[in-house]
């Protein structure tokens, strides 16, 4: 809030930073340079590792920062890119925040992009169990990827997210972030599907003890 009144109070000589790969140029293409450390390293240790690229790579999608880190290592590779937003009560209740899986194009914070709007364009509120989900638009690279093929994007509820939240923290003792619990949720899915010798690397994008407390209160406890 600090940074916003800042930006209004002094509008001629002030930029405003969005912490995500959305907003106008050249600010998505920073964000995402900044953000790709994580794909190179990703994809070393796949390589390292597994002695192959992944066939999937499944990130969670809000305004797209983490995704589009991920995604950009392998752009030029035949790998299948998967996107995660929150479906959050369901798409068909309108209390989601899925902008490229039920927006359309708009513009939002200085670009166009898949947004989540009424009939006469305003913006309408959004919902996720998940803070870091929970924004009416999506970074334009994104809607690139989309339109262009190149990305797939899919929707996961709060309920399933939360099941993922208890299943990764129960089997592999990491308590991931509420974001990252829709891309697992995802993940866990698609590789019931997969043959033994292919992989799936999902981006863990934080840590889930921020969220303790709205799981607890989620899930009854």
């Amino acid at each position: 809030n600090e940074a916003i009144r800042d930006w209004v109070t002094n509008v001629l000589d002030t930029h405003y930073v969005i912490g995500s790969a959305v907003g106008p140029h050249p600010y998505p293409l920073m964000v995402r340079e900044f953000q790709s450390v994580i794909g190179r390293e990703a994809r070393a240790q796949m390589l390292d590792a597994a002695g192959q690229l992944p066939d999937v790579v499944v990130a969670c999608v809000g305004g797209g920062s983490n995704a589009i880190g991920i995604f950009a290592a392998f752009y030029d590779d035949p790998v299948r890119l998967v996107g995660v937003e929150a479906a959050g009560r369901g798409l068909k209740t309108g209390a989601h925040a899925a902008s490229l899986v039920g927006g359309r194009p708009g513009v939002l914070h200085g670009s166009l992009s898949y947004v989540l709007q009424d009939d006469d364009g305003q913006i309408v509120e959004t919902h996720s169990i998940s803070a870091g989900l929970d924004y009416p638009g999506v970074g334009p690279e994104h809607a690139r990827l989309k339109e262009q093929g190149r990305a797939e994007y899919v929707a996961v509820t709060d309920e399933q997210a939360l099941a993922a939240f208890h299943q990764c923290s129960r089997l592999e003792g990491i308590i991931p972030a509420l974001e990252s619990s829709h891309a697992i949720s995802y993940a866990s899915g698609l590789a019931g599907g997969l043959a033994a010798e292919q992989n799936v690397l999902v981006n863990l994008s934080g840590r889930g003890d921020k969220d303790l407390d709205i799981v607890r209160q989620s899930s009854g406890g």
